[in-house]
């Protein structure tokens, strides 16, 4: 910015002495929480164990190679059950957020002063918690099993999918809305005629999305007993049988990429 000298000339200057001062001790502040943080941090490490990490990782590695082909047999259900929880989640989850979109968009709520903020909170919710302890949750409700995964998934699924919906609704072209609405259409035939179609290309991308997001959640339920994969994955760790773990997580590997592939497929067609 100009500066004036004495003389009346100006001199460019990047920032003033004041923004100058503001930043240092910016650039400080930030400094100091830092090594806060990091002094918090160091007292509750075990330092021994970062330092011998490299060689425990060796020692894993050479106990998990190669790993254990026969093995393969009995992965077959889990990977499955694992597909069937991300797909079945994921339609349970549209099923779900559309009409909680529709009551979040400001163009389409029946009253922004009390359904919207509802509608708000179940998005910000269900998104706020993650996949694994909705599936604690359930589990200890329900029980164990591929259910409880799959209702985890449909639940942590609702907000993604209302929100990005509910943002696309409001961005729609309201010229078409208030043609259709000129010929005396009622307000089901407007949302029906004027607005569904226009998110239709959004609805599409979203689900897909998400499809490929929940096949990788999915593949850690297990974990804590929400079948799929990642049981097996629990019960070989368990009794440190690293061969079996590392096919399960080629397999893990192989079902991201291929999932990774159908959507992008699916988006460059819709796009």
């Amino acid at each position: 910015m100009p500066v004036l000298e004495k003389d009346g000339a100006q001199i460019w200057r990047r920032h003033t002495l004041r923004e100058k001062l503001v930043r240092w001790f910016g650039w400080l502040l930030g400094l100091l929480v830092f090594a806060i943080c990091w002094q918090i941090i160091s007292q509750s490490t075990t330092w021994f164990f970062v330092w011998d990490a490299p060689r425990i990782a060796n020692d894993i590695w050479t106990r998990a190679t190669p790993p254990r082909w026969e093995y393969i047999t009995q992965l077959g259900r889990p990977i499955w059950d694992t597909l069937n929880i991300a797909t079945l989640g994921t339609i349970i989850a549209l099923f779900l957020a559309v009409p909680v979109a529709f009551l979040a968009a400001r163009n389409t709520t029946p009253s922004a002063l009390f359904i919207r903020p509802v509608a708000l909170l179940i998005i910000v919710s269900t998104r706020s918690i993650n996949s694994l302890i909705w599936a604690l949750l359930l589990i200890a409700i329900i029980g164990p099993g591929v259910f409880a995964g799959v209702i985890a998934i449909a639940i942590r699924s609702i907000g993604f999918c209302a929100k990005l919906l509910y943002e696309a609704i409001e961005e729609i072209d309201h010229a078409q809305v208030e043609a259709i609405t000129a010929t005396g259409a009622s307000r089901w035939q407007v949302m029906a005629y004027g607005i569904v179609p226009q998110i239709m290309p959004a609805f599409a991308g979203v689900a897909v999305f998400r499809w490929d997001i929940n096949i990788r959640e999915s593949t850690v339920l297990g974990l804590v007993g929400a079948g799929g994969i990642g049981l097996q994955l629990s019960s070989s760790l368990n009794v440190l049988a690293w061969p079996q773990v590392s096919l399960i997580l080629l397999v893990i590997l192989a079902a991201v990429v291929l999932s990774e592939w159908v959507s992008a497929k699916v988006r460059g067609a819709i796009i």
